[in-house]
């Protein structure tokens, strides 16, 4: 039997005080993620039936969160950081705050919120949630569910790195990832599927930035949701490494 995980409370979209953001908190505040994503992780939690399918989520799932807030000009932008080159995994590439599930985590939001907390000294009490969107799979079958966060005081953020996983901070605007400009992507092949990654690349006062993969691929279909467009430029003829995922599961699951 599949999880049942209950709904996200209604925000207060009083407490954010911008009306862009408070918007913004309505317009997410009732999305919900795609069917083709709940086969997704249907197919993927259900793999171990012997085990409690909560004790296998919490193995194989991870949280990221999108933590949005308004520039200087009104214009949405998020966090990224880059990890340390130290780390075993994935050393030196931008991402999202963000980490494995853990015993006490109730919920993707609280992992989110607390590997914020832990990897650059965000308090999870500046930080609204208001939506989660649909599971992202990495090449390692891990389950990766973003998590979206509106702080509507980032002048109260003061942020504190833990070294040992991320060596700097930075924002970039969210509708860099719907442009053409600065944006590449090259071919690759998985278990004998070709598909594209996505480059953004970026430049600001802390350094040039390059951001792809599964980074890039969850700001893409953030942008897409809360700017409520698609960016034809990206309809290439491969799908990038999600869409072919959820293609394939989609797929094993009507065989099944």
């Amino acid at each position: 039997m599949a999880c049942i995980v209950p709904p996200p409370p209604l925000c207060q979209t009083e407490d954010l005080g911008s009306e862009n953001l408070q918007r913004l908190a309505k317009q997410l505040q009732f999305y919900k993620p795609t069917k083709t994503a709940d086969k997704v992780e249907e197919n993927v939690e259900l793999d171990i039936n012997e085990e409690p399918c909560y004790v296998k989520m919490r193995e194989r799932r991870a949280a990221v969160l999108i933590c949005l807030f308004e520039g200087p000009e009104g214009e949405l932008r998020v966090i990224l950081t880059r990890r340390s080159v130290n780390l075993a995994s994935h050393p030196g590439d931008v991402a999202l705050p963000g980490g494995k599930m853990e015993e006490g985590d109730k919920d993707e939001s609280a992992t989110a919120l607390r590997e914020a907390m832990e990897e650059i000294g965000l308090d999870s009490s500046l930080v609204q949630v208001v939506a989660k969107l649909e599971i992202f799979l990495s090449q390692h079958l891990l389950t990766v569910v973003p998590v979206i966060g509106l702080v509507p005081r980032i002048e109260d953020f003061e942020p504190l790195l833990n070294t040992d996983e991320v060596d700097a901070i930075f924002d970039v605007p969210l509708e860099m990832f719907l442009k053409k400009e600065n944006h590449r992507f090259e071919e690759r092949e998985w278990s004998g599927w070709k598909y594209v990654v996505h480059h953004f690349e970026f430049e600001s006062k802390q350094g040039e930035f390059l951001i792809w993969g599964l980074t890039a691929s969850i700001l893409i279909r953030a942008a897409s949701v809360i700017y409520q467009q698609q960016c034809p430029f990206f309809q290439t003829h491969l799908p990038d490494f999600q869409t072919l995922q959820k293609t394939l599961h989609t797929v094993d699951s009507n065989v099944a």
